[in-house]
């Protein structure tokens, strides 16, 4: 790298496009220096600053290329639109940003924000800027301050109080285009809507350029109460039009929600906290201060623009927020919260259990036919699939399904951290879940395994020869032994768990956004063929029942043929469902009969696939519902702070109240619940 004389008397502003900015390229590369320290940085422009002031020649040359900079990029544009998405598509952004990774862009450019990216490519760029001290921006503030080029005048403090306020010009038309934009007007409360809010956006910013205008280069306390009151009153409409674009999300039972539209959400509250930057910048007293701050603002945004895992962040984050507020409703009546309801929860689960014994038969039945092994595992969905729609149509409950629906339902009792009772109500929250969970477990367990005895009992009774042979029930006790990949593929079957959970959501959310039911209730071929009421009803069903058909049929096929297609891939997976693994371990233990009791190999292996079943309902759980909670989590925007505080907080209870966890303490209170309060 040459040294810093070298560089500033290398300055051309005859040069070509690509050489000028590679220049400035170099010149802050020389600045950031190694990067090390940001004393040392600033200490570094001081002594740049400090040539300039010593070489008035070489100075106006500097500010006579800053001004042909100035000529040749458009800054209010850098300062409006930089680090806004222009697509909410998830793949195009991808693709966007891993050509960059492969081949940075070029410095032959007149887009502002790529130049920009191209000088401040570093977190330590970030730092640096925001650590500027007073006194070296008010150096660089005079060294650019006024440029005499021939008959022209450049003044940059009046240039850059222009910029602004045309960067905020150009921000409020995009919030207005948003808030024309019919998909979010059709679902905002419409009594925000009747003051006209986006309307008034103009009237509002055209005060405030008028206000700012006439008391330039005059100190007058009425001219800059004028000017104050003109932002207080922008500032005012703009958190109006945020509120009237937030009632969305009190709409999103009846109209669902998109991710474009959630999109559309962010990226206008975004745009309402940079034209807050904004202002600060043009009416503070310290403008220097901020416009450093915004500076430093727009690299953090430069950077995870760029940013391949801050894109698949944020896509999750938009994902969680269309999905974490649909399956919270849900997700209620999967929690207990007194003996009575406590009780409801067991009844249920050891109606599922009933059921998945009958699975249990089917699956071997299947078996028995000898199909290859894709439809065999197309098979072994579809029967899966069959028997969770029948037990959420029986209104019976199966364990594994629950985590999924009750964290998105516990992270909504976070939303507002700042009331000091809160974290300890989400305890509370987190004990009730826990206890529910854990009744799900005992009661679907508790029925399964009985029931699959005496099935296999009655088929050998009338057939002569039990459910499985020896050879398959040697194979279930050594792939369900705690010794051997069960806990791998326990947590593996969490996270498909909560996949499922995903698919319902989006499915549901599917069905509303395109208000299905409705066009089920008045298709006229719907009403010729099933009668008025009859389509009615069908209606009122499928609403009801969308999310939960969606999830059983996604789980069924999931569990039934990822190990057939990964096996077909070379990588054998298996998933282990703590429900449908006990049921196996009931057939095997039909086949064997008092031997599995009284031979000791066969004993071991039994207690072996025991303890497994010990790891693989914890696995199923609590994997899923970790990765629901973390969705949900960053749904609600929660700092990694305040999830250390919730951590805490659980640990206390768990250290002084283990027990809660498994059983409802006397003191609550007893409610009756009802079909609609517990509900599959």
């Amino acid at each position: 790298m040459r040294d810093l004389t070298e560089i500033l008397e290398a300055v051309d502003t005859d040069a070509p496009l690509a050489q000028r900015h590679l220049w400035l390229i170099e010149l802050f590369d020389w600045i950031r220096g190694d990067a090390s320290s940001t004393t040392v940085t600033i200490n570094r422009l001081n002594v740049m600053l400090d040539v300039l002031e010593a070489r008035p020649v070489l100075l106006l040359r500097v500010r006579q290329w800053c001004h042909q900079l100035l000529q040749v990029v458009d800054v209010a544009s850098l300062l409006a639109y930089f680090g806004f998405s222009q697509r909410s598509a998830f793949v195009s952004e991808l693709s966007e940003r891993l050509r960059l990774k492969i081949l940075p862009a070029t410095p032959e450019t007149t887009d502002a924000a790529v130049l920009f990216s191209l000088v401040f490519k570093s977190e330590f760029d970030q730092r640096w800027l925001a650590d500027l001290d007073e006194a070296t921006l008010d150096r660089i503030a005079q060294v650019l301050q006024t440029t005499d080029i021939g008959d022209n005048i450049y003044t940059a403090s009046s240039y850059w109080q222009n910029t602004v306020l045309d960067a905020i010009t150009f921000s409020i038309g995009n919030i207005r285009a948003s808030g024309y934009a019919p998909e979010l007007r059709s679902r905002m409360s419409h009594h925000m809507l009747l003051n006209r809010p986006f309307d008034q956006l103009d009237t509002d910013l055209v005060a405030l350029r008028h206000a700012f205008m006439k008391s330039l280069g005059k100190d007058s306390e009425e001219q800059s109460a004028a000017v104050l009151a003109a932002a207080t009153q922008l500032r005012d409409r703009l958190d109006v039009c945020r509120q009237a674009a937030s009632s969305v999300y009190t709409h999103l039972n009846e109209h669902g929600i998109s991710v474009s539209l959630v999109f559309r959400l962010r990226q206008m509250r975004a745009r309402v906290l940079r034209i807050r930057e904004l202002l600060d910048c043009l009416l503070s007293d310290r403008p220097n201060s901020y416009t450093a701050k915004l500076l430093s603002h727009l690299v953090k945004i430069g950077l995870h623009r760029h940013s391949v895992r801050d894109l698949i962040t944020s896509n999750s984050t938009l994902l969680a927020a269309k999905m974490a507020d649909r399956s919270a409703e849900v997700g209620e009546n999967y929690i207990t919260r007194n003996r009575s309801e406590y009780w409801y929860m067991l009844r249920k689960a050891a109606g599922g259990g009933s059921i998945v014994s009958i699975t249990i038969l089917v699956k071997y039945l299947l078996l028995a036919i000898g199909f290859s092994a894709f439809w065999g595992g197309f098979f072994s969905g579809v029967n899966y699939a069959l028997s969770f729609i029948a037990i959420q149509l029986l209104h019976w409950t199966l364990a594994t399904k629950q985590p999924a629906m009750t964290a998105p339902a516990m992270a909504l009792k976070l939303k507002d951290l700042s009331d000091e009772h809160a974290i300890d109500g989400f305890v509370d929250e987190v004990s009730h879940v826990v206890r529910s969970q854990f009744a799900a477990v005992v009661g679907n367990l508790a029925l399964v395994f009985p029931c699959v005895l005496l099935i296999s009992y009655g088929l050998q009774h009338f057939w002569g020869h039990p459910l499985i042979s020896i050879s398959e029930a040697q194979y279930v006790l050594s792939s369900l032994t705690i010794l051997g990949p069960t806990a791998a593929y326990a947590a593996l079957t969490g996270v498909v768990l909560f996949l499922s959970s995903i698919i319902a959501g989006w499915v549901e959310n599917w069905f509303v956004l395109h208000r299905l039911d409705s066009a089920i209730r008045y298709n006229p071929r719907f009403s010729a063929v099933l009668g008025v009421d009859r389509a009615n009803r069908w209606a009122s069903f499928m609403r009801k029942n969308i999310s939960g058909f969606a999830a059983s049929v996604s789980l069924g096929m999931m569990l039934g043929l990822i190990p057939a297609i990964s096996s077909f891939l070379g990588f054998a997976l298996e998933l282990r469902h703590v429900t449908l693994s006990t049921g196996q371990i009931a057939a095997a233990c039909a086949t064997y009969g008092l031997d599995i009791l009284q031979q000791p190999e066969l004993r071991n292996a039994l207690l072996l696939s025991f303890a497994g079943i010990l790891v693989i309902g914890p696995l199923n759980v609590g994997v899923s519902y970790y990765c629901a909670f973390r969705l949900a989590l960053s749904a609600q925007n929660i700092s990694t702070g305040e999830r250390a505080r919730i951590r805490h907080a659980i640990w206390q209870r768990v250290n002084n109240e283990p027990l809660s966890f498994l059983w409802p303490p006397k003191n609550v209170a007893l409610a009756q619940p009802t079909e609609s309060d517990i509900q599959k």
